[in-house]
This record gives structure tokens, sequence and C-alpha cells, in this order.
């Protein structure tokens, strides 16, 4: 082989060797540049799309209590167990809950069971549970007796120097007129097919959807 000839093969391969290292040079230029890429993205922001389906489970997976943000019976337990226990004057017992702001609500136990309910609900209630006569005012207190009965439509006097006159305005429906001593009316009740009462400064009244009122200072 001449000496020129020689000389070409070496060129080609020295041309060759450039080639190949600056492939490679270009492939690491590219290796880099996508490294620096992924790097240069905001490292909380993997662990923000983490984060999130763990915050929405704690909030769904959480059971529901059923108490609704403040309601007295539930959030604050009120209703939960009675202010107090009284004892009617049939040997029954009343359990006294405070709902709410001048909201009482009274169950009459008798033998284990709960034989009636009364609720204040922005006015007293009143109650006649087979002649004994129960009153729960908006102050959560409870009066009872038995006997005193008048049945109306009718005019009667009551205790206290009360006159009641008393009408029937329905099935199942009476009127009280509640009179003063200069014959005013200064209250009235009303039955809707449920019994009502009345604390008339210290004297309490009810009367029944029947038509029946009692009174007892």
């Amino acid at each position: 082989m001449s000496s020129s000839t020689t000389l070409r093969t070496a060129r080609r391969r020295s041309l060759r060797i450039a080639a190949a290292a600056l492939t490679a040079a270009a492939a690491l230029s590219l290796t880099a540049c996508n490294n620096d890429d992924t790097s240069s993205k905001p490292a909380g922001q993997k662990t923000t799309a983490a984060a999130e389906p763990s915050s929405a489970g704690s909030s769904t997976g959480a059971p529901d209590s059923g108490a609704k943000p403040g309601s007295k019976e539930g959030a604050s337990g009120k209703a939960a167990s009675p202010v107090r226990t009284q004892t009617l004057a049939d040997g029954s017992t009343a359990k006294i809950y405070e709902l709410g702001e001048q909201r009482y609500r009274a169950k009459i136990v008798s033998d284990g069971s709960v034989t009636a309910t009364l609720e204040t609900k922005g006015h007293d209630d009143g109650l006649d549970a087979n002649g004994m006569y129960v009153v729960l005012t908006l102050g959560g207190q409870v009066k009872s007796w038995m006997g005193g009965e008048h049945q109306g439509p009718g005019t009667f006097t009551l205790a206290g120097g009360w006159t009641a006159k008393v009408t029937k305005v329905g099935e199942l429906r009476y009127r009280a007129q509640i009179l003063g001593k200069e014959g005013s009316v200064d209250a009235t009740l009303e039955t809707n097919q449920h019994d009502v009462g009345l604390d008339a400064n210290g004297v309490y009244i009810v009367l029944s959807a029947g038509g029946v009122i009692s009174s007892h200072e």
C-alpha cells in the first residue's frame, strides 16, 4: 500500500472518530437538558397533588354525627339528659329537658313508659292527663294538680279571681277567654285537637280538647 493510500485511510478513521465523539457529546447534552427541565418543576407540586385525595378522604370518611352546627340538641348536648325530674300529682314523673331559649320539653313517665310530652314553642303548654292537669311554662317550670274541672261551654270562676268564658268553635276545638276583674280579655286559650295551658301570673290553667277547663294556684 502506498503512503498516500495509508494517509487517506488514517484521515477517514480520524473523521469517523470525531463524528462519533460529536454524536456522543450531543446525546450527553440532550440528556443534561432533559434532567434540567425535570428538576426545574416546583418541588411542592407533587406533594400538593398527593395530599388532595387524603384531604378529601378525611372529610367524606368521617361519620356524620347528625348534629347540626349550633344546635342545642346535639352540638351542646343539652337535650341528651334532663335538667331535672319532678314528681307529679298522680305519682308519675316529669323529665324536663332544655332545648333552647325559653324552649323546654317535659316527658311524663309512668311505670317506665313515656305517656305524654309537653313542649313550649313560644308559649306555655298544658295537658289534661286523665284528670291530672299539667302546665309547662316558658321558663321550664312544671305545675300539676288534680280536680277543679268545669265542662264548657260556659262561664266559670277560676283560681286567683280569674273568669273563663269557654265557647265551642269546632270539632275538638274550644276557646277560653280569660277575663280580668274589670271584664277585660287578658288572655285567650284555644284548642286545635290538642290540650293547651297557661301560666296567668302564678295561676295555672289548662283547657282540654274536650272543653274541660281547670285551674290551680
